[in-house]
């Protein structure tokens, strides 16, 4: 997506579109593709829903936009679209990019070069040692930091690289302070840093908000570090969703016999590129160049306007039956249903919008749970 200017009616109908019940990322991109822009999606939506669906897609008033914007300003926050030049450009380069998040603080962090750094809740000290260290090194190697704000590794990598800038990414919204141990953390990194949420203001985290937190913070980044994980640990979702996006994927390995790097070591096994202090890393992010930055890998799938008015019914229930609870991207779903990446993700647009399907950013999609 090329950032341009939004005029203030189609920015305000862009953040009614973003957050109607049942449009995911993808949907939202196969909206704006189909209609040309969010206002005429925005009409078209209520004759979009199918027989199957449970109810019309609720569309946020323009009374409950403007409530957010002004509870955002209040706090100190913004919301960003992801067709504006402040959006961070390696969020935007995923297929497609969250359509709207809230920001926190000093937005120009998420142009720099950056670099992931995640890990176990429960880290050893070693593990912690490791994360402080190489979190400090790297932000005084002019790279901006981010993780999650959880306990353990995240909480020592946003504390330890404070001075030269780090971005945390929250599960619940930008208000949200989880876990509540960080508040002065947190203060500190709106002060100084950035904080990053795709979730409402005034939500408060769930289970199911942690996956696509996860792949925020690896969208904003060039590459991702883990750092003590376990067999079934979230970081290795995270690293499996670096992958997907195209992003540099290492691993510190850790002893054999510590339950809490058997995830790290299964990484290096399968791949992951070893890496043993702030060096390794450097020169990883180094022969990525800053060409990253500039020139995103091509999207996973197309999406297109040159659909027929009715898609075939073998081939949406090929797609309803491929469809996983474990996200899958959208060029597997349509190697499993038979057709092709554009006609597949049409037909996840009418399944998201009939309640049966949910997409995420970077292209991926669930059954609906």
């Amino acid at each position: 997506m090329t950032p341009h200017v939004l005029s203030d009616e189609e920015r305000f109908d862009w953040l009614r579109l973003a957050p109607t019940q049942r449009v995911g990322p993808v949907t939202f991109a196969q909206l704006l593709q189909r209609f040309g822009s969010p206002g005429a999606a925005l009409q078209a939506l209520p004759g979009l829903r199918k027989p199957s669906a449970r109810s019309a897609p609720r569309i946020p008033s323009v009374e409950d936009i403007e409530a957010e914007l002004s509870a955002l300003s209040d706090y100190g926050a913004k919301l960003l679209c992801s067709a504006e030049a402040e959006y961070p450009p390696l969020l935007r380069a995923l297929a497609p990019p969250p359509p709207v998040i809230a920001v926190l603080g000093d937005v120009s962090l998420a142009h720099k070069p950056t670099v992931a750094l995640v890990g176990a809740r429960d880290a050893s000290a070693a593990g912690r040692k490791i994360a402080r260290d190489m979190a400090a090194r790297l932000s005084a190697a002019d790279f901006v930091t981010v993780s999650g704000l959880a306990r353990g590794i995240d909480g020592e990598v946003h504390a330890a690289s404070l001075s030269g800038g780090t971005i945390a990414v929250l599960g619940g919204g930008i208000d949200h302070i989880y876990p509540p141990q960080h508040e002065r953390l947190y203060a500190a990194i709106a002060a100084e840093g950035l904080i990053v949420s795709e979730s409402p203001f005034g939500h408060r985290a769930q289970a199911r908000d942690f996956p696509r937190r996860n792949r925020i913070i690896t969208g904003l980044s060039m590459g991702v570090v883990v750092i003590e994980a376990a067999e079934r640990s979230g970081s290795l979702i995270s690293a499996r969703t670096a992958a997907e996006q195209g992003r540099e994927v290492m691993a510190v390995p850790g002893s054999p016999l510590d339950p809490r790097a058997a995830g790290t070591n299964r990484l290096l096994r399968e791949g992951a590129l070893l890496v043993r202090d702030t060096d390794d890393v450097i020169e990883a992010l180094s022969s990525l160049g800053s060409g990253l930055l500039r020139a995103p890998p091509p999207p996973p799938f197309e999406m297109t306007t040159d659909q027929p008015d009715e898609l075939p019914p073998d081939q949406i229930d090929a797609v309803r039956i491929a469809l996983s609870t474990a996200p899958m991207t959208i060029d597997v779903l349509a190697r499993a249903a038979g057709i092709g990446p554009a006609r597949c993700a049409a037909i996840l647009m009418e399944l998201e919008l009939a309640g049966e399907a949910i997409t995420l950013s970077g292209g991926l999609a669930v059954k609906w749970y």
